[in-house]
């Protein structure tokens, strides 16, 4: 099951523990987990690697002992890559972990650098970039999360609610500020680095409201959002995941709401889900040896949503403390 951060009020979400036993598919251990090593009756605290340990279903299984060193996969070749994939991710609070570009950087010790995994995302325990860095993956990734909860695509179009919350535009900054250069402390390349940008959540909660032309609207922000991918291009990137916004509408805050509320926040979020699409598709054909991927987290969300016993939750418009709400 893949588990998601969710906006209530501030955008920030949490799927949380039941008090001292981790849920089903929750965390249960790793390097510096504080958390609860149990899990919740009909499943057991399964080893995955030196940073997780995972509340899965059926009987206990035996931990493995030992750390040993993930073999890398090939990268279109029979011969396996040497060194670490690299991730480079920018976005709000569905994907921070409050990484800092001055801090430790990623290492075998901690693929995510700073702070100790799983960091400090939204989620108790990892979030997705968590869950893709130590988990589900192949090969030894180091993540550069630059993502900030409450960030905007860029702040001189919808300033965050907060002057120090840096943007998409701001995070890119930093990256070519501190390793878009390929230092040899980040031997990153063209072909061992992913390139992942998850936003626009709080740019269309905070303006669904406004009037005038939607759709050239969010041309608007898409064109800052791409303006940024060219200036990760330029400098080698070739790799690009951009994930599209999930249904905030069926959130708790706007279904305190009016219909009308509801109506126009996800007719906002469709027309800029279709447009994102596209930029994707022209950006690729425009630059060569580009490859995209978009992850449809709306429909990811609504399938969610409109089956929520399915993935082991209550209800869809509960919110709270408990490992079957889902609103956080």
């Amino acid at each position: 099951m893949f588990r998601f951060t969710i906006p209530l009020a501030s955008l920030v979400a949490l799927v949380p523990l039941v008090a001292g036993q981790a849920p089903l598919y929750g965390q249960c251990g790793g390097q510096g987990w504080t958390g609860p090593t149990t899990c919740v009756s009909g499943s057991t605290c399964t080893y995955s690697n030196p940073w997780y340990s995972q509340c899965l279903p059926g009987s206990a299984t035996t931990p493995t002992a030992t750390v040993t060193t993930t073999t890398p996969v090939p990268t279109g070749t029979s011969t396996p890559s040497k060194g670490p994939n690299f991730w480079f991710s920018f976005g709000d609070s569905y994907t921070s972990t409050g990484f800092s570009a001055t801090g430790t950087r990623p290492n075998n010790a901690n693929p995510i650098g700073n702070p100790n995994f799983p960091g400090y995302p939204t989620t108790p325990g990892a979030n997705w970039v968590g869950w893709l860095t130590a988990t589900y993956n192949s090969s030894q990734i180091f993540t550069y999360n630059y993502a900030v909860g409450g960030a905007t695509i860029d702040h001189t179009i919808v300033p965050p609610y907060s002057s120090n919350i840096p943007s998409v535009v701001q995070q890119v900054t930093t990256f070519l500020n501190s390793v878009g250069g390929k230092p040899s402390t980040t031997p990153w390349t063209s072909s061992n680095a992913l390139f992942s940008i998850w936003i626009g959540i709080n740019d269309l909660a905070a303006t669904y409201g406004r009037g005038g032309d939607r759709g050239a609207f969010s041309d608007q922000l898409l064109n800052s959002e791409f303006a940024q991918v060219k200036k990760l291009y330029d400098v080698g990137a070739r790799n690009f995941l951009f994930v599209n916004v999930p249904p905030v509408d069926r959130s708790p805050q706007l279904l305190a709401q009016s219909t009308s509320n509801q109506a126009g926040l996800r007719t906002v979020i469709q027309g800029f889900n279709t447009r994102l699409a596209a930029k994707a598709a022209q950006f690729a054909a425009a630059n060569p040896g580009t490859t995209t991927w978009l992850y449809d987290s709306a429909s990811q969300f609504t399938e969610i949503l409109n089956n929520p016993r399915n993935f082991g939750f209550r209800d869809a418009t509960s919110y709270g403390s408990g490992s079957d709400i889902f609103w956080g």
